[in-house]
């Protein structure tokens, strides 16, 4: 691990020296590159720097230990000692987990598709509430949120809702959000009082640049058709709306949100992208089998990965059996407690799995 770790002091005490080369600011792709580089690297550094001084601490408490005679300096000594060593031993786990291997894809944006399952209205009431929270959790991260395209059943609910997400390492964060959402309350219809149970499905896919997927555009029939639903003036007047299918696969992507058939054009291929690069990243995870078991789950659809449960205003994410009794707060999108505490129980996951040694 140390010999890793010097090798990134060296690259990095080369990469801030490149920075200050004029000519390297004059080429801005260049100069962009070395700056993602040295705030990738500078964390490590940084921590590897505090480890250094605590291990210089260490030896200067026991030479002082060695070399003096005076009971209270060697209490003294000894207590500087004991710290320094409780130090190490935290910032060498600190340093395993920055050495971990970056997923390739949080930086990414993303695209978002809540799907109304079991429980007809209440569920997709139970969708939108879904979007709700997410829109919140975006807004408190300075995230930008971008509807795609949406399904309502007509009393305020979505059958199905896609939208995008796209800031700061979106992806991070919001992968451990696919999976079955289930909520456990009484309906808003449900004239008896009874505590009823639906479920949800949410799938977080990476935005697929073009780069990522090779799109033939020869494998997609595009048609278009008049949007319906709240719409303003455009509504019914002009063919706006565009439904894409993907022959190869079969699947299917409608978009209306925009008046302009070009831009629902656009939206609609970013989505079967991001469609098509999920079939892709699923089939290798399937490959690596083995070592998603030892994940924290990310991806799978099927997975029942969390419940609201509102009578008894508590949130259970069954992952990592985490249960936090202030559901009011979460549904309006103060998610930060659960999506820190699947990231930590992905890298302790991680480490365990790793292999003694870099």
């Amino acid at each position: 691990m140390f010999d890793r770790l010097d090798d990134i002091l060296i690259r990095y005490e080369q990469v801030m020296e490149e920075l200050n080369d004029p000519e390297v600011v004059g080429n801005q792709e260049h100069f962009r590159k070395l700056m993602k580089e040295q705030t990738e690297l500078a964390p490590i550094v940084d921590k590897y720097t505090e480890y250094k001084q605590e291990k210089q601490n260490e030896q200067d408490s026991l030479e002082l230990l060695e070399a003096e005679n005076d009971e209270e300096m060697r209490e003294l000594a000894k207590e500087e000692l004991a710290a320094a060593k409780d130090n190490i031993e935290r910032i060498e786990k600190e340093l395993k987990v920055l050495l971990l291997p970056k997923d390739p894809m949080d930086e990414k944006n993303v695209i978002v598709e809540i799907r109304a399952g079991a429980g007809g209205d209440e569920a997709a009431l139970f969708a939108a509430d879904l979007f709700r929270m997410y829109n919140k959790y975006a807004e408190s991260q300075h995230w930008k949120v971008e509807m795609m395209s949406a399904n309502e059943n007509g009393i305020g609910g979505f059958k199905e809702v896609v939208f995008m997400i796209s800031g700061s390492s979106v992806y991070s964060k919001m992968k451990y959000e696919s999976g079955v959402h289930r909520v456990q309350r009484v309906p808003e219809t449900e004239s008896g009082g009874r505590i009823h149970t639906s479920t949800v499905t949410v799938a977080i896919m990476p935005e697929a640049e073009e780069v990522d997927v090779k799109l033939d555009m020869n494998d997609v029939r595009i048609d278009v058709f008049r949007a319906s639903g709240n719409g303003g003036q455009c509504v019914n007047t002009t063919d706006s709306a565009v439904r894409i299918t993907h022959i190869p696969t079969g699947i299917v992507i409608s978009c209306q949100d925009e008046k302009s058939q070009l831009k629902n054009k656009e939206k609609g291929l970013k989505v079967l992208r991001s469609r098509l690069y999920e079939m892709e990243l699923e089939k290798k995870q399937k490959e690596e089998a083995a070592y998603r078991k030892n994940q924290v789950g990310t991806g799978d659809r099927s997975e029942k990965i969390r419940t609201y449960n509102f009578p008894q205003g508590r949130c259970t994410d069954h992952r990592i059996k985490l249960t936090l009794h202030r559901l009011d707060s979460i549904m309006n999108g103060d998610l930060e407690e659960i999506i820190d505490s699947l990231i930590a129980a992905d890298q302790a996951a991680r480490l365990s799995n790793m292999e003694e040694g870099y």
